[in-house]
């Protein structure tokens, strides 16, 4: 390996080696044994709480501070795997082969060209809208050109169903638990018509999610050319996932340092629980939809302000205050008005994240060598020291992954209305990957709603509910 890449590599473990001595007298998490269904469990407004589902893609133990992928420390990836092991890992459940590894990256690289859809995404204003609109729309025209399933050949007979509606369960009964929907229909697996179009496929299974794993990054850096009034660049064929994403992006071949880098940051934001992008694509999946509508539903997810762009706010948060000299008196400030401070405290981490604390020595790597980004990173730095030292310890907020992730973008040349879409990129192995599993053993989603509205109201015609309003008002 390069010698740029190996003080890399040391840079991840040290922050390991930190971590871990910090959090050495903090319980591990126990292995929890399969879950007995129906299961009790505590629940708050948005299904906080809620059990939906088991895994074995990833796990957060937020008290300790860690993230594993199929059990695998997120340390021991970034410091020594590769975003295309990553993404094989958490589809296949397991570490490849040389041979595996590499027939799944020819996969990667016959499938990141899309000629035909960039040509229909380009007669879209694409420079009018938001990135993460316009990725979802290259999701919805990557599906266009695969599935038969919108053809007349590929709608399920309803004679093929043993019920249309779950509704159909009144809502008042209590949930049993079954292991299986109750009204579904009666074999999952949908062969391919004999008059479907030719040239498509199923787009319901790992071909298709291999297929968004290597077309996103092609979609999202085609969407920034055309904004920035530039052609898309087709991949080259010689370079690696992390590498092509930058290289069609911005036009230049990036540094082994660089692709070293946006590779790690790919790893760091694969997978990371059932967030709400995550649950929003396997609620999708759960109806037997598609893979690409339900990955169309996770990036319709994290376009949300409360779920993704918070790194693009970090950034604009630092700019704002000025420079490091400025930091108290800004904090101090902030305080008083009990303003939020972007990218500090987690609902999950009750510690530093992990993903912080790897991304923390990569922003001040890569600052070193960028004018333009080493006040931000002095600035960062400043303020983690006053806020955990003010709140650390006493309200357990300590920076998470959008404090220095929009540092490190920032020195790597991407724009920061491309922060969510480098997001996307990533999670799409996450959320893929935790499609596929759920639909193994597949139940829809259905939770309930509590009722507080009234019963028996009188209905009045619409002649004389002028007159009764009159009549309450006076």
């Amino acid at each position: 390996m390069n010698i740029r890449t190996d003080a890399i590599t040391e840079l991840i473990l040290k922050a390991a080696h930190e971590a871990r001595e910090e959090t050495a007298n903090i319980p591990a998490a126990e292995r929890i044994p399969r879950v007995n269904w129906p299961v009790e469990c505590t629940v708050g407004p948005g299904l906080e709480g809620a059990i939906a589902s088991e895994t074995r893609v990833g796990f957060v133990n937020g008290a300790r501070g860690e993230l594993s992928y199929c059990g695998y420390d997120i340390f021991d990836l970034c410091a020594y795997s590769s975003f295309e092991e990553v993404s094989y890992l958490l589809l296949y459940g397991k570490l490849p082969t040389v041979k595996q590894l590499d027939t799944y990256k020819a996969k990667l690289i016959k499938d990141r060209p899309l000629p035909h859809t960039l040509r229909l995404l380009m007669g879209f204003p694409v420079e009018e809208m938001h990135p993460m609109a316009a990725l979802r729309l290259g999701t919805n025209l990557m599906r266009h050109r695969l599935t038969w399933h919108d053809s007349d050949a590929g709608r399920p007979s309803p004679d093929q169903a043993i019920g249309a509606d779950e509704d159909s369960i009144p809502m008042e009964t209590a949930p049993k638990g079954e292991q299986k929907a109750i009204y579904e229909f009666k074999s999952t697996k949908k062969t391919r018509p004999p008059n479907a179009p030719q040239g498509t496929e199923d787009a319901a299974g790992l071909r298709a999610c291999i297929h968004l794993i290597a077309g996103l990054p092609t979609i999202a850096a085609a969407i920034e050319r055309i904004r920035d009034h530039h052609l898309p660049i087709e991949p080259d064929p010689e370079l690696g996932h992390a590498a092509n994403f930058l290289y069609m992006m911005t036009g230049t071949r990036p540094t082994t340092e660089e692709e070293r880098i946006m590779d790690i940051a790919l790893i760091l934001h694969a997978d990371h629980g059932m967030n709400a992008s995550t649950f929003a694509s396997m609620v999708v999946a759960s109806t037997l939809s598609d893979v690409y509508f339900s990955i169309g539903a996770g990036i319709a997810a994290l376009s949300g302000p409360l779920h993704g762009g918070a790194n693009e706010e970090v950034l604009k948060m630092l700019e704002s205050i000025g420079g490091p000299e400025n930091v108290e008196t800004w904090f101090e400030k902030t305080m008083r008005k009990k303003k939020k401070i972007m990218g500090m405290g987690h609902r999950v981490y009750k510690t530093y994240d992990p993903r912080a604390r790897i991304l923390a020595p990569l922003a001040a790597h890569l600052a070193k060598n960028h004018p333009a980004a080493a006040p931000l990173f002095r600035t960062a730095t400043q303020l983690e020291t006053l806020v955990v030292a003010t709140l650390g310890k006493e309200k357990q907020i300590f920076p998470n992954v959008d404090f220095y992730s929009g540092i490190v973008y920032k020195c790597l040349g991407i724009p920061p209305h491309m922060f969510t879409p480098v997001f996307a990129v990533s999670r799409v192995s996450g959320w893929t990957a935790r499609v596929l599993e759920y639909l193994k053993k597949n139940r829809i989603f259905r939770p309930r709603a509590i009722y507080v509205g009234d019963f028996g109201k009188e209905y009045t015609p619409i002649e004389g509910r002028a007159k009764k309003v009159k009549q309450t008002t006076t």
